[in-house]
């Protein structure tokens, strides 16, 4: 069983490690799920699924942790494609529907991706149902936590739990693509300042993702980012995208090239995926 979650310490190894760990078993079925959680974290687990969106809650005396699943398979980035480049510009709106009063609390000309938002807003009746149930039972730290687009909802999710008297103390994410744009994200960095954590491996794409422009991208990463791995070596995402770049037209993804840069994405899904994050995490203290 690993060491378990440390409430005042903001970013450590051994947060990380717990809560990547939470992140990968969410990608379990609801009884092997349930019964890895109590195992492995020593958390009581329990699985909300709606539609495509699912996410465990587990917990024990101390502690609540939301650890949302990412796509349905943890080893592809299959149908990510038209949500992270072919209709990424589309996608970044000014949200609309249940969950728009509470994202429009972000300010004024904030947008959020429509498909991510969506995804969330299908699961957060019961899950916040069943979040008030526990902290009515025992005011515990909430942790919330997912990898790849678990990592996006993840995100939306504190946003619209604290809107909803759900306290969120920390914020977890692997390999988590971009949720909105810089005014959407300057409001989380006033409003989670020191408690999102944002874990990306060198050479994993998804980060960079969704994008518009190779140059200009108007969506943006809320703070703060934490560094797996080589930032500035020939390997990263960051000097891929880069290179890419320089044969696009102005940066704009038009034509094949968007096709071109999902090759170049699904070539590197190695990179993405949660056992090479562990892998690093382990060197962290």
């Amino acid at each position: 069983m690993l060491p378990p979650l440390i409430e005042d310490a903001a970013g450590s190894g051994q947060n990380a490690r717990f809560l990547a760990k939470a992140s990968d078993l969410a990608y379990l079925p609801a009884d092997e799920g349930a019964a890895a959680f109590a195992s492995e974290l020593g958390l009581n687990a329990r699985l909300i699924s709606v539609d495509n969106t699912q996410a465990y809650i587990g917990q024990n005396d101390d502690h609540i942790v939301v650890a949302f699943r990412g796509t349905e398979s943890p080893t592809t980035l299959e149908g990510l494609k038209d949500w992270l480049l072919t209709d990424a510009v589309n996608l970044l709106i000014i949200p609309q529907g249940r969950l728009g009063t509470d994202l429009v609390a972000a300010g004024v000309g904030a947008k959020f991706h429509q498909g991510f938002v969506g995804a969330f807003e299908e699961i957060s009746t019961p899950l916040f149902a069943a979040l008030k149930e526990e902290t009515a039972r025992r005011d515990r730290p909430i942790w919330v936590t997912g990898h790849s687009l678990g990592g996006a909802a993840a995100v939306i999710c504190s946003w619209v739990m604290q809107r909803h008297f759900l306290s969120v103390h920390q914020v977890y994410t692997y390999g988590g693509p971009m949720v909105g744009n810089k005014l959407a994200t300057a409001a989380y960095d006033k409003e989670f300042a020191g408690r999102i954590f944002r874990y990306v491996n060198a050479p994993d794409p998804v980060p960079m993702l969704p994008t518009i422009s190779l140059i200009a991208n108007e969506y943006v990463h809320c703070q703060r980012e934490c560094l797996l791995g080589e930032a500035g070596g020939s390997q990263s995402a960051l000097a891929s995208f880069k290179a890419f770049a320089s044969n696009s037209v102005n940066g704009l993804l038009q034509g094949t090239l968007k096709d071109d840069l999902w090759k170049l994405v699904t070539g590197r899904v190695t990179a993405h995926l949660m056992p090479s994050y562990h892998g690093l995490l382990e060197q962290l203290r």
